[in-house]
């Protein structure tokens, strides 16, 4: 478990004061040594609740900018933040799962990934998910509907979505919609209820929603991949 120096409780309680201070708003402010998600914003009430990776206590005064300028307005675009994030990914933990690596690859002969992340991320979720995206293993042997069709690992915090959809016949709207689907895996956590492990709780389901075109999409995927 994550524990807290005497120094680092002051440091933190110093970033929390200077959040109240910048955004107006009542401030809970929690360090985290959480490797696969490093800062999130949640209004609860009266109060913000920022979860954070400890390394943001070394970030510097743009950055801190950023942060309270999104806790404000929800519109403030991160891209301070992720430089941040990818330039002190050495505080991150080193977790040996003994899954294999392999090569990150987003531009299809149909969909490119990249452009479809990055689109989302705007839209949906404020520029906020770092998680990596990538085509699966190709296996063209076995249909879509025998098969998964996206996934999200919450060790490695990897989004893959399966090959045989890079197809002209798959709509581009089920593809953002595939994607946005592992995105909010990525961006709400995990719940347990009587010891099971909940992934698409109610609030991932109202979320998911949102989705602008939600109907079409659970429509398409009902037709072509059930």
């Amino acid at each position: 478990m994550f524990q807290l120096s005497l120094q680092f409780l002051q440091s933190r309680d110093t970033l929390r004061d200077l959040f109240k201070k910048m955004t107006g708003k009542s401030i809970i402010l929690i360090l985290t040594d959480n490797s696969t998600s490093m800062l999130s914003i949640r209004t609860k009430g009266d109060s913000v609740f920022i979860r954070m990776h400890w390394m943001f206590l070394n970030a510097g005064d743009e950055v801190i900018r950023e942060i309270a300028g999104f806790v404000k307005t929800r519109r403030v675009k991160s891209h301070l933040i992720r430089q941040f994030i990818s330039r002190n990914s050495s505080c991150l933990k080193k977790r040996n799962n003994g899954l294999r690596q392999f090569t990150v690859r987003t531009l299809g002969r149909y969909h490119n990934l990249r452009e479809i992340f990055d689109d989302l991320n705007t839209e949906y979720f404020q520029n906020l998910i770092i998680a990596p995206i990538s085509w699966g293993k190709k296996n063209s042997r076995r249909a879509v509907r025998k098969r998964t069709l996206g996934s999200y690992n919450g060790h490695t915090n990897v989004i893959l979505i399966n090959p045989v959809l890079d197809r002209k016949s798959v709509p581009h709207y089920f593809m953002r919609f595939l994607v946005y689907h592992e995105m909010l895996h990525s961006a709400l956590k995990e719940e347990r209820k009587n010891g099971r492990r909940l992934v698409h709780t109610a609030e991932f389901r109202r979320r998911e929603k949102l989705f602008r075109y939600y109907e079409e999409a659970i429509s398409w995927e009902k037709k072509h991949c059930t």
